[in-house]
């Protein structure tokens, strides 16, 4: 049935918008995912959707406890329609449960963050199984919630007087230096054909007007 609307909806999209969702769709990933922790510089979290986006990060969680996630449509560029934003805000702390979901569905648990058990970016073992890279705030950093539940502690190497990169800049860095790494590596990290016809119709859903309505009108006519 997900084919068959594809093929329904993609009529209503020019033939080159359709090939650029089948084209990008073909180089997502959910071998490597992102969980930001509390961020409320709407700049930095915004920069890190873009940043997903660009290496093909299809999955981002986002715990909110005492900051609610804001996005800055400036700094996005729109990145944040193409990814899968999973919130977890039911609770005043919800990064336990977070951890757990992605525990539960065989994720490694990554904190970015200095640590006396962790491994340079450029030793980290990408073979060991699909992973969550968990970043924090600017000031705080991860919680400690987050460091007690991380499975592994990643840092970036620093040469100079200050301490850390902001998160975004951070982000940016070791998703390049990883997903390069995977996209050369013959680890099987894309999405399977099931997960890339959601995401295509989903894509599809959202840059049609009224695209519900013509959904409900073709299966009413089957």
């Amino acid at each position: 049935m997900t084919k068959e609307l594809i093929n329904h909806l993609s009529i209503n999209v020019t033939t080159d918008r359709f090939e650029l969702f089948k084209k990008i769709a073909e180089d997502r990933t959910d071998y490597v995912t992102v969980l930001l922790e509390d961020i409320y510089q709407s700049q930095n979290a915004s920069a890190v959707l873009r940043t997903c986006d660009c290496f093909g990060i299809q999955n981002v969680h986002i715990v909110e406890n005492e900051n609610e996630y804001s996005i800055n449509p400036d700094v996005t560029r729109g990145s944040s329609n193409w990814l899968n934003l999973h919130k977890y805000n039911s609770k005043k702390h919800n990064t336990e449960d977070a951890v757990n979901h992605l525990k539960e569905q065989g994720y490694r648990i990554i904190a970015t963050t200095p640590h006396t058990d962790d491994v340079n970016l450029g030793d980290f073992d990408i073979n060991k199984g699909k992973f969550v890279l968990m970043f924090g705030s600017e000031m705080p950093g991860l919680s400690d919630i987050a460091m007690k539940h991380a499975d592994e502690y990643l840092k970036i190497p620093m040469y100079g007087f200050t301490e850390s990169f902001n998160i975004s800049v951070s982000a940016a860095i070791i998703l390049h230096h990883l997903s390069h790494k995977l996209r050369q590596s013959d680890i099987s990290y894309l999405l399977n054909e099931n997960e890339k016809d959601e995401l295509i119709l989903r894509w599809l859903k959202q840059s049609i007007k009224k695209s519900d309505l013509i959904i409900k009108d073709y299966l009413s006519k089957k």
